[in-house]
């Protein structure tokens, strides 16, 4: 079977500013582009250089940091947008316009036919400066499906390289955006991206069924970081296409993930999640004896994604009421010490006994498994001298 193509569009330096405890400075910004071009993604997306005198410079200064990811902007669906964009030296530019009736009303008060008559001078115009072009309507989910297939026919008719779905409030289900991503497809040649909103928890179940409905591009940033809940969260999307085919992440550098989410929670303020996708403290933890068993003997009986891939490791947690003799075995294992399965079984359930006031520290459950181990070695020893040793436990 022959694997979709997609591109991820990394809009950490463009969404991810719209993060409310986000300010990024140039220093910042040159960083975190260098770490994910080294990671791998295929474009870099900017805020728009309209934004202010910085962020022009701003995107003058990556567009000029010779990346391999190809840089975009975006802007208004405006001339005056667009043209200083193309100054600031970008490979593409990304426009949008609101195309749902609350937008229409209450945003711009265009109608259909006049987004239609913008969206063509603009995109043309970007076509002849030869940048990649993207036309998006915002807000897609709440649009009228006839709406967006009339202005992307038009836009498509032109020659452009993409047409973009919005998500903008993150409504969507999988199955809607699935069917409006096929439906678009089955009418337009053009590339499709997809951007979806987390607001109501289904930005990578979207992405992803975006993808598998025929989408070749979708926007991420690290940690997820956006307006209100932001977007697909660039780990969760890996996780996502690793777990239902390896193939599918091989062209990035899985490691660097960790680095890069450590990076921008930093600079952002914020602690990465317990639960983040592969990041998270508890990503590749085990507790329960049930499991901590048969991950111990085969690790895929609990874990879709394994932790070497992404240059992690994972952790059997032993000091708690639910600890399992197996596990105790190889943590001694682990620290080079020997235990009969008796001596394993019984000091798991000593374990039991004193968590049951409260969990236990790895370094207090390590000096018992010692201590056990040494009465082991104790008992070996008279058993072929007839010494006496004196052992004291804990």
């Amino acid at each position: 079977m022959t694997l979709p193509r997609f591109s991820i569009i990394e809009s950490t330096l463009r969404e991810g500013e719209q993060f409310i405890h986000a300010s990024f400075s140039t220093s910042q910004k040159i960083e975190i582009a260098r770490y994910l071009d080294a990671f791998g993604v295929e474009y870099l997306e900017l805020t728009t250089p309209c934004a202010s005198p910085r962020s022009f410079e701003d995107c003058c200064t990556i567009a000029g940091l010779g990346l391999r990811a190809k840089i975009l902007t975006h802007t208004r669906c405006h001339m005056d947008d667009v043209r200083r964009a193309v100054d600031a030296g970008v490979d593409g530019v990304n426009v949008v316009i609101g195309t749902s009736r609350l937008l229409q009303r209450h945003s711009h008060g265009k109608s259909i036919e006049a987004i239609v008559d913008q969206a063509c001078e603009v995109v043309s115009w970007l076509l002849s400066q030869r940048v990649e072009t993207r036309f998006s309507t915002e807000d897609s989910l709440r649009s009228d499906p006839a709406d967006l297939l009339r202005i992307y026919e038009a836009v498509d008719a032109l020659g452009v390289h993409r047409v973009g779905l919005a998500d903008t409030v993150g409504i969507g289900t999988p199955q809607q955006i699935a069917s409006l991503v096929a439906r678009v497809r089955t009418r337009i040649g053009a590339d499709i991206e997809f951007h979806g909103h987390n607001d109501t928890g289904c930005a990578v179940a979207n992405a992803f069924a975006a993808w598998e409905a025929g989408a070749t591009h979708i926007d991420t940033t690290v940690l997820g970081i956006g307006e209100r809940n932001g977007i697909t969260p660039l780990g969760g999307l890996i996780a996502r296409l690793h777990a239902t085919n390896p193939e599918l992440t091989r062209k990035y550098d899985l490691p660097l993930l960790k680095e890069l989410d450590a990076l921008v929670a930093e600079i952002v303020g914020i602690e990465i999640p317990f639960n983040n996708y592969i990041t998270g403290q508890c990503a590749f933890s085990h507790k329960a004896g049930i499991h901590t068993k048969a991950v111990l003997k085969h690790p895929a009986t609990y874990e879709v994604l394994p932790p070497e891939a992404f240059g992690l490791s994972r952790t059997i947690h032993i000091g708690h009421k639910l600890t399992g003799w197996n596990a105790v075995g190889a943590r001694a294992r682990q620290l080079g010490l020997d235990l009969s399965e008796a001596q394993a079984r019984d000091l798991a359930v000593r374990i039991k006994v004193l968590a049951d006031r409260g969990d236990l520290s790895p370094e207090y459950v390590d000096q018992m498994i010692r201590e056990c181990a040494c009465v082991l070695a104790a008992q070996h020893h008279q058993s072929h001298t007839g010494e006496v040793t004196h052992v004291t436990q804990r």
